[in-house]
């Protein structure tokens, strides 16, 4: 069996889950999220933990199971808590400033990049090389953020361009004179 898809899934206080329809619904401080859960897995509440089960060991239903579970797992953290993905701007002129909710970049294009995000979305700047990406949705926080840092990524030399917080740019030698 799925080591994934077995472990029960703890609901934290204060979050509602309905399952209706193989839709299992969310609800909680921060929001409400919906998953499809495929027709044949069944989802079980009980004394607060929600499992998913599989019928059979398909092989179909068994990538399926691991999935599911981890998709609602996500939702349920996400109304709860939420996520947040941080990006740090590097190089010399790079910046992020704040225009209400949009975020406008200075990233050495002759223009200035202008981020609308989704509403789901909430952008922030710490500083002016920090952009940090917040929702309920763990895949749109990390859509939006992969968005914005495919407008310049980290380049091999210097490491300029837009990167994840923390992430390691490896650096390739230049030239050298012959």
């Amino acid at each position: 069996m799925s080591r994934v898809g077995k472990a029960p899934i703890t609901i934290p206080d204060g979050v509602k889950v309905d399952v209706a329809n193989n839709l299992v619904t969310a609800t909680g401080p921060k929001g409400k999220l919906a998953v499809q859960v495929h027709p044949e897995l069944l989802v079980k509440i009980e004394n607060g933990l929600l499992e998913i089960q599989r019928p059979n060991d398909d092989k179909h239903i068994r990538s399926l199971h691991g999935l599911t579970r981890t998709l609602v797992a996500n939702a349920i953290e996400g109304v709860s808590k939420g996520f947040e993905k941080k990006l740090e701007i590097v190089g010399v002129g790079f910046r992020a400033e704040m225009k209400g909710t949009h975020v406008l970049l200075s990233l050495g294009y002759s223009h200035p990049i202008i981020i609308a995000p989704p509403p789901e979305i909430t952008l922030a700047t710490e500083g002016n090389n920090i952009i940090v990406v917040r929702g309920i949705s763990k895949e749109l926080v990390g859509q939006i953020a992969a968005k914005i840092r495919s407008l310049r990524k980290p380049e091999p030399y210097k490491g300029k361009g837009v990167r994840y917080l923390g992430e390691v740019v490896r650096k390739k030698a230049g030239k050298t004179a012959a």
